[in-house]
């Protein structure tokens, strides 16, 4: 049988349909459809032969929610699932006795604490592993809101057939053709809050990608404009496998009406007008749908679209609003001022007077860190922005807002003129609170800069925004620090804060951050100022590495005065070892302690500098 590439490169191509929605239909069960891939092997091949008898030119076997979260079982016997559902595939098209193509299917697989997601990629990547050890060599990605989760299987996919590698018993000489396919809604955004541009543009940077497009989420009519907008975007092969249409709620159950077929299959061959290459159905779909598009379109020839190169350029920074912008050959210095616990905000307001008389470049405002609840990071931002005519920068984390509201307040601080922002994936609800205050987390930091790079493109497209990121050089394995960095800057990121700098190896890492990314970074100074803060800053607070060396340097008997020279000759030390590796330096006082910061800056290498 040809490949799938070259068989695209002549022919339109046409999908199975739905297979849990059809699944549950036929027999009016409420269990997992990939649960009986080996129980009820037979039920699923009959399916697949439904499909293929339908014409369905490629089928994608029962393998969506087969991962260990949607099984509830251990890899093993996902595993073994995987391989009976690529058993029952095969049996269903040696039965029809048709040329017919099996692609892996693979789904999201459930996260709700994005403090697992290495776990997650790994999975996927484990999956994609069995699927090659099977043989499969079309894989389907589907249903997904971004490429963050997935981008390590298919790049390993992707390289897999490079030089004949071995998989298990059986040796790859060509790469297998990768379709990833994105749900979104019928405004074109998906749940990460990614336009349908952004997410095409992401899939076709991917050399791995061979196809990209949407399903579910939207009915076909729907579907027709994004393929419309989208096929000027890209060279690959488009894909379109839309709903039936729009469920209704029966007894508790999405049901989706099937009086739509011929709708359905006019509009499908449309969707064939409008530049799609490979059609299919999701959910409500069935083997007669499958059938009336087979029945009415004409799959005998493929013209692909041209493409054409994107019309913005999305690497353009906002000059003209960032807090760098003629800066050059100074060290910038930021200082953060922590939100009130209630509403009274005279202390952050007189000390923010204050360092604007210092010349202090950028204020930034943490958002309710440690996920405890202080007045709201953009409010405080521009509120002091009008009181001072500062330079403000709220931090903006992912715990408390799902897209919807993220790109709601953007465009509410922009409007107010707040146009500079730190984005951080945000700590963990205390757990004390978890069982009434829920995270939302439907991303990290780097899927939310995807969506400030997205505004930027389109609603900020004459004047962007400009949005850093944050480094953590005491993450255990600096490589995967370094690569986090890579990709916040291939998100958009225009400069990075790091966590405050105690020591010779905070200032080490950071320098090889540097060295390996070239990103623009402002060092973190924390000035401690007693035993006490120095204290609970080593033993209570992840993340931050304060040693036992600075802790000899506090003793619990000290004066406010010695507390505070003691934190001056610290950070002035630090300052000092990193004038020449960083670009600028990001003050944190205990306390608002802002009054040390002129000692620090004139018993500094800043004070020269600047």
């Amino acid at each position: 049988m040809e490949k799938l590439k070259t068989y695209l490169e002549a022919h339109k191509l046409i999908t199975d349909g739905a297979f849990g929605t059809y699944y549950s239909r036929v027999y009016d069960t409420n269990e997992l459809p990939e649960s009986v891939n080996i129980t009820m092997g037979r039920r699923v091949t009959d399916i697949h032969k439904e499909y293929i008898n339908a014409g369905a030119k490629l089928i994608r076997t029962n393998t969506f929610a087969a991962n260990t979260v949607n099984l509830e079982c251990n890899f093993d016997e996902v595993k073994a699932n995987i391989k009976a559902a690529v058993a029952n595939a095969r049996q269903a098209v040696k039965e029809c006795g048709r040329e017919v193509y099996i692609a892996a299917d693979i789904g999201p697989i459930p996260n709700d604490n994005l403090f697992d997601k290495q776990t997650v990629v790994d999975e996927y990547v484990d999956i994609a592993k069995v699927f090659l050890e099977e043989g499969i060599n079309v894989f389907v990605f589907e249903t997904f809101a971004d490429l963050s989760n997935i981008s390590d299987a298919i790049d390993y996919i992707g390289s897999a057939a490079i030089g004949g590698i071995n998989i298990a018993d059986s040796v790859l000489t060509d790469r297998p053709f990768v379709i990833t396919q994105f749900a979104i809604n019928q405004f074109g955004y998906s749940n990460c809050g990614l336009s349908s541009s952004k997410l095409v543009k992401l899939a076709d940077d991917n050399p791995y990608i061979d196809a990209l497009g949407f399903n579910c989420g939207i009915g076909p009519g729907h579907m027709e404009q994004f393929i419309l907008k989208e096929r000027r975007h890209t060279d690959k092969y488009l894909s379109a496998l839309p709903n039936a249409g729009y469920p209704q709620a029966v007894s508790g159950r999405m049901i989706f009406s099937d009086k739509n077929m011929d709708y359905y299959s006019d509009k499908m061959c449309e969707l064939l007008n409008a530049g799609a290459d490979i059609i299919g159905g999701c959910c409500g779909t069935t083997p007669d749908y499958i059938d009336r598009i087979a029945s009415k379109a004409d799959f005998t020839q493929n013209i692909q679209g041209e493409g054409c190169d994107w019309e913005t350029d999305n690497s353009v920074q906002a000059v003209n609003t960032a807090f760098y912008h003629n800066k050059e050959g100074k060290k910038l210095i930021a200082v953060e001022l922590a939100p009130p616990f209630d509403s009274n905000a005279d202390k952050l307001l007189d000390a923010a007077h204050y360092l604007k008389s210092k010349g202090v470049d950028v204020l930034t405002f943490p958002d309710s860190p440690s996920g405890r609840t202080r007045a709201d990071s953009i409010l405080m931002a521009e509120k002091v922005s009008r009181q001072t005519g500062m330079c403000v920068m709220p931090h903006l984390c992912c715990r408390d807002k799902n897209a919807i509201a993220i790109r709601s307040q953007i465009l509410g601080a922009d409007i107010n003129g707040i146009n500079n922002f730190l984005v951080i994936t945000g700590d963990p609800i205390p757990s004390v609170m978890r069982s009434s205050v829920k995270s939302v987390f439907n991303f990290d930091s780097v899927g939310f800069m995807n969506i400030l790079d997205d505004m930027n493109s389109e609603q900020f497209a004459d004047q962007p925004v400009t949005y850093g990121g944050a480094i953590n050089q005491g993450r255990k394995r600096l490589d995967i620090e370094i690569g986090r960095v890579k990709k916040k800057m291939e998100a958009g990121a225009t400069f990075f804060m790091t966590q405050p700098a105690f020591c010779d190896e905070d200032i080490e890492r950071i320098a090889t951050i540097k060295k390996e990314t070239g990103a623009r970074i402002l060092c973190g100074i924390m000035p401690l100022v007693s035993f006490k803060n120095a204290s609970f800053m080593k033993n209570e607070m992840t993340g931050i590495n304060v040693t036992d060396e600075v802790l000899l340097r506090y003793r619990p008997d000290m004066t406010k005065e010695e507390g505070e020279q003691a934190g001056i000759d610290l950070a002035v030390e630090i300052i000092n070892k990193s004038i020449d590796i960083v670009d600028g330096y990001y003050f944190s006082f205990p306390f608002i302690r802002v009054h040390m910061l002129d000692k620090i800056i004139k018993q500094s290498e800043l004070y020269v500098n600047n």
